[in-house]
């Protein structure tokens, strides 16, 4: 999460820091946690989850959405500016809310700050790690003057919402996070979860074929469920979409936007050669330990919860950690690669615990992060890390 040491009050200061393989958007004085305010690497700027406070650290806008969806997006733009980007060139945003009951009164402001050709989009409804804070956003953007092809399939609708179903950069695409609905016409698809997810599946096979790609191609995703008791049957739907060399991926508990819908699935996608990286457990039929496509490499979401690591958030991170090392290894990465980090935490009151194994496991040079609350599909599961990873 951004915190207010990596105010944009200090935008002024703002610099870069050469890492091995990403650069560091950093303030002055530094953030108070294991995070970069954003990070720089094979062609795109990650943004952390960011919040509505002020210079001081003091949020903007106590219980309004507005006020603080305005001053999110406001810091945000301050880093990118510094970045080399802007808000013209992101080409994926993460909402966290911490209420479904606000999204139409952050959309009313959301939507003011890109009036055409907007990035793409998920919205997920999460706790977040400050009490007083009603929305977090992390960012996706490239330079100034980079590829951002927005991709449209013939005969769908524009979507009402201020988001694009797709967007390509270079050999990349990222697909906002999609749910049942008619492309066409933007209806609701009713249905069980095996109906639903075949409706998200069958309308991203129709992004991709828009971008020349197929399902083959998705290297990353992330899965919302609202109910985990549904999760085997998405599972046994989604492996027929996928049956070899699937994606990266993370599945974890959190309300959505509408309630009619029972899944939402975000997903990346490259042309670059897919090749799966294994972290040297047995093969999972539904996910990839890790995708490396070109130069990035995409880590599953990862949990440590094992019998000996039961109940403690410090050893399920360090354990998780551990894992995630042996497939950044496996992929030729080390952790200093690490761009982008999400974290889930099924308690926000473990954040100061899960914190320290993880500064430990980077020491410096800290990816972008973003932190929130959400169930996991391990009973006994603490904490989910995912990472993205660019290796020059």
């Amino acid at each position: 999460m951004f915190h207010a040491a990596a105010s944009v009050a200090c935008a002024a200061l703002l610099l870069f820091v050469q890492a091995p393989s990403k650069q560091i958007i950093m303030t002055k004085p530094a953030p108070v946690g294991p995070y970069s305010p954003a990070t720089k690497a094979g062609g795109f700027i990650y943004v952390s989850g960011t919040l509505a406070q002020d210079a001081n650290g003091d949020m903007v806008g106590k219980g309004d959405i507005a006020a603080q969806t305005r001053q999110v997006v406001e810091r945000i733009r301050e880093v990118l500016k510094a970045s080399g980007s802007s808000l013209e060139q992101v080409v994926a945003v993460t909402v966290y809310l911490k209420s479904a009951g606000d999204f139409a009164a952050m959309n009313d402001v959301y939507k003011t700050f890109w009036t055409a050709n907007p990035p793409t989009r998920t919205t997920v409804i999460s706790d977040l790690v400050l009490p007083e804070a009603l929305v977090e956003m992390s960012m996706i953007a490239v330079p100034t003057g980079a590829e951002r092809v927005v991709l449209h399939p013939e005969g769908w609708m524009k979507s009402p919402n201020p988001y694009s179903y797709a967007i390509k950069s270079g050999d990349t695409v990222f697909l906002s996070g999609l749910v049942s609905r008619n492309g066409k016409d933007n209806s609701v698809v009713p249905g069980d979860i095996i109906a639903q997810t075949k409706t998200v599946l069958d309308n991203a096979g129709e992004l991709l074929k828009a971008a020349g790609l197929t399902h083959a191609n998705v290297v990353s995703a992330r899965i919302y469920l609202p109910d985990t008791s549904v999760f085997q049957q998405m599972n046994e739907t989604y492996r027929t979409y996928f049956p070899s060399a699937p994606p990266a991926r993370a599945t974890v508990k959190m309300g959505l936007a509408g309630s009619q819908y029972a899944v939402e699935i975000t997903m990346v996608a490259s042309a670059a050669k897919k090749e799966v990286i294994s972290d040297g457990r047995p093969a999972n039929p539904n996910l990839s330990a890790a995708i490396r496509a070109g130069n990035k490499v995409y880590v599953s979401g990862m949990l440590g919860n094992t019998p000996e690591t039961k109940g403690d958030t410090a050893a399920q991170t360090r354990e998780t950690l551990t894992r995630i090392r042996r497939a950044l290894e496996a992929a030729g990465c080390t952790p200093a690669d690490v761009v982008d980090s999400l974290v889930y935490l099924t308690d926000l009151q473990n954040f100061a615990a899960m914190n320290g194994p993880y500064r430990e496991f980077f020491q410096k040079d800290f990816p972008a992060r973003a932190t929130v609350q959400s169930g996991l599909v391990a009973a006994d599961g603490l904490v989910e890390i995912m990472f993205t990873a660019v290796k020059q």
